[in-house]
């Protein structure tokens, strides 16, 4: 148990940080909200205070991953202002650096996805519109073809979604990860228009 006394608010951050930790560590099923208690040195029920159960927990920790990997990929992209094909490729390679350190989260991540699509005000809502953003600035400096901003985020999300898997798999060498990030971003510059769109 820890000595360290909670004002209002912290409660909540520090039970994430601590989730997070036993999330990389041990895995989602060593999460519960009882353990997470002991872990930061609260009651049992102090949790309940900020999550209504372990779903709640785990769809806020998900939250939490959307809105740091969102924030990754702005400061990549933003990082290379004056080139958006490097921008491109910067925020395409923080995504893959993200799910290389954090698989358990991204895992965590996507799979939250089934259970509430429809949360536009939830980290994957803020998440797709920040990739919303960036694709849609790419597309007005050409280093994204194609004239459908809906279309494209969705192909750069499941491009960037699918080398990472890859990379964080442990199979393909950080040279391989770089050539296949660089010609995925350079196959959108390339794209054909979509057969009847």
């Amino acid at each position: 148990m820890s000595d360290r006394p909670f004002h209002h608010g912290s409660l909540r951050t520090a039970l994430l940080e601590r989730a997070e930790i036993v999330l990389r560590e041990r895995g989602i099923d060593a999460l519960s909200l009882r353990e997470l208690a002991r872990d930061v040195g609260v009651s049992h029920g102090a949790p309940r205070t900020h999550f209504v159960d372990r779903h709640a927990m785990l769809g806020a920790l998900a939250d939490r991953g959307f809105d740091r990997l969102a924030h990754a990929m702005r400061t990549a992209a933003t990082s290379q202002p004056d080139d958006a094909g490097s921008s491109l490729l910067a925020s395409a390679r923080a995504y893959i650096d993200f799910a290389i350190a954090e698989p358990a989260l991204v895992n965590l991540m996507f799979s939250s996805l089934k259970d509430d699509p429809n949360s536009a005000s939830s980290g994957a809502g803020r998440f797709f519109g920040t990739v919303r953003e960036l694709v849609g600035s790419w597309m007005k400096a050409g280093a994204v073809a194609g004239d459908d901003l809906d279309r494209m985020a969705l192909l750069v999300s499941a491009m960037m979604r699918g080398v990472a898997t890859f990379a964080a798999s442990g199979r393909l060498s950080s040279e391989e990860i770089d050539n296949l990030v660089v010609d995925a971003v350079a196959s959108f510059a390339a794209l054909p228009p979509r057969p009847g769109g």
